[in-house]
């Protein structure tokens, strides 16, 4: 007999995430009255006893006055999961519960910090509330991303055995097919913070972060999208699964997530599937969207060849209060997708409506708006076709360095300076981004980052520091302020395709990398190698820096894989 026989009701599809337990590898502080917290760091059969013997235990007391007992957890790296807390006995004068104030938080700062202070919040996932616990009980919380556990007991005149807290770590125990390694283990760590990132983002479906909203975002998927073809290949359900939902839940009369640029978005995401994995009988599925879809796009572009997208107009963050910036990206964005739409229609067959999206395409090269020192809005103009890319890394996005960069649009950044044929800035803006994130106790990329926040900035997984700024309390902008602010989104993943297809050089030339593009450049590196997934099998790249300067390269690929370039 199946759970199925037992009960009929069961719906939808079977939940095939993984769930590991972690037990706190640090305490970072005790408050009150407790003793033994040190116990908490040390790992237990995972089941309460009534056994006299178990292993020494935290004990938390509370006076009939002062400071509540208190202890902040670090579990060593942000995860997407639940805390547990075992207890074994109580002792309460109000009776055999002792509630618990139990707040979760992606940093030390937001962990101390009580809901509606400094933009913490329940907004979406809880991870501040009271937790009734009773003794010979081991209690679970609300699933949400977090690092850091701070319990307090709230009772007066109350005492509390903890035997264990632990997190449970719910994901997606996908195999790493893409590897990346070099001469910089700074890269390496880069390119592994990003496909953790990703990882934790692939729950049911693919969200754009494990804290908050925790949706569906068609265009912010873009990225994590390539971050999956890089790092676990084209065989992730989660992915298509997310695609298709956009779409049913989205007439293509109307706007994904009510946003004009987000049905362009989910447009390329098709494009960058199908290259990648080849699936003809998927493209075929979206068909007839597309053929509805895309004549909107049409009609929105003047005789001037100027974009004129609806409202619901979103390029990127940095770029939200300026129309002007703001038209300049939907101008890059808008040709840049519509070129591929083209080619999606040429390979399902559609050759009118794909001479229809290239001649569109076409006559928005008579608008080059000016992208006003802009990076990102630089770099969509020059991957569309719409500036020089050399003038637009060597004017815009190159000065300054790391300063301006998005994470949203970093990936596209990034591609923008390796079309201008500077691989070398593009990893060295890289290492100052997203380094200086790792640098300020990162173990996943966030919403958002400007490098000036990091000055006089103490990091996440440290006590405030008298005089310095809370990285995450004290900053960030828009829908994402102070402690909001999400730590954890997959949209800043775009290191991890970026050193496979620029550094390594592998990239689809043909769908489902039947054709490889075969382009290394090492960049200034001395060495890398890596693996990249694909349908058929990994392809292997080891490149070296010759004597002469010249790039060694060696490359092995599946049967049935032709390289260019070799």
């Amino acid at each position: 007999m199946r759970a199925s026989d037992v009960f009929p009701h069961l719906n939808g599809k079977t939940d095939d995430r993984e769930r590991r337990t972690l037990t706190p590898c640090r305490v970072v502080a005790a408050y009150g009255n407790v003793t033994g917290a040190e116990a908490l760091t040390i790992p237990h059969v995972q089941q309460v006893t009534l056994a006299p013997t178990m292993r020494e235990r935290c004990f938390m007391t509370n006076g009939e006055e002062g400071e509540h007992a208190a202890v902040l957890l670090d579990f060593g790296q942000e995860i997407h999961g639940t805390l547990t807390v075992a207890v074994h006995k109580t002792r309460c004068p109000d009776g055999p519960s002792i509630p618990l104030r139990i707040r979760l938080g992606e940093s030390v700062g937001e962990a101390l910090t009580p809901v509606g202070e400094r933009g913490a919040s329940n907004d979406h996932a809880t991870r501040d509330f009271i937790l009734n616990v009773n003794r010979y009980s081991a209690n679970g919380t609300p699933e949400t991303g977090f690092r850091f556990a701070y319990i307090e007991m709230l009772s007066p005149a109350s005492r509390l055995e903890l035997i264990f807290v632990t997190a449970t770590l719910i994901f997606r125990d996908l195999p790493w097919r893409g590897v990346f390694r070099s001469s910089d283990p700074l890269l390496d760590r880069i390119y592994d913070t990003a496909a953790y990132t990703v990882q934790l983002n692939l729950q049911r479906y693919l969200w754009d972060g494990i804290k908050r909203d925790r949706l569906v975002w068609a265009g912010d998927m873009n990225t994590e999208i390539h971050t999956v073809l890089t790092v676990f290949g084209a065989d992730v359900p989660a992915v298509t699964d997310s695609l298709d939902l956009m779409r049913d839940v989205t007439p293509p009369d109307q706007f994904m997530n009510g946003m004009s640029s987000y049905s362009l978005w989910w447009t390329l995401s098709h494009y960058d599937w199908y290259m990648a994995s080849g699936d003809r009988a998927y493209l075929e599925k979206q068909k007839d969207y597309l053929r509805a879809l895309l004549p909107r796009y049409f009609g929105y572009i003047g005789e001037d060849g100027a974009e004129a997208l609806p409202d619901g107009r979103f390029f990127d963050w940095p770029n939200r209060s300026s129309e002007e910036t703001q038209h300049a990206g939907l101008q890059g964005l808008t040709r840049f997708v519509l070129l591929r739409a083209g080619a999606l229609m040429k390979h399902l067959g559609e050759d009118a409506l794909c001479a229809d999206c290239i001649r569109h395409a076409d006559r928005m090269l008579a608008h080059r708006p000016d992208p006003r020192g802009q990076k990102q809005v630089a770099a969509m103009l020059a991957l569309a076709g719409l500036a020089d890319p050399r003038a637009a890394y060597r004017d815009v996005i190159a000065p300054g360095g790391a300063a301006g960069l998005s994470t949203f649009l970093g990936y596209y950044t990034l591609r923008a300076a390796a079309a201008a044929g500077e691989v070398g800035g593009a990893l060295q803006l890289i290492r100052d981004y997203w380094g200086r994130m790792l640098s300020l106790g990162a173990t996943t990329f966030w919403e958002d980052f400007d490098v000036s926040w990091a000055e006089n900035a103490f990091g996440i997984d440290e006590l405030p520091v008298p005089g310095k700024k809370d990285i995450h309390g004290d900053f960030g902008a828009f829908c994402y302020r102070n402690f909001r602010h999400s730590l954890c989104h997959g949209w800043a993943s775009g290191p991890a395709p970026f050193l496979s297809r620029y550094v390594l050089g592998v990239r689809p030339f043909a769908p489902g990398f039947s054709v490889v593009r075969f382009a290394p450049d090492l960049g200034g590196l001395e060495w890398a190698k890596g693996t990249v997934p694909t349908p058929r099998g990994e392809i292997t790249v080891e490149l070296e820096r010759g004597e002469d300067g010249r790039t060694l390269s060696r490359i092995e690929a599946p049967e049935g894989v032709k390289i260019l370039g070799r």
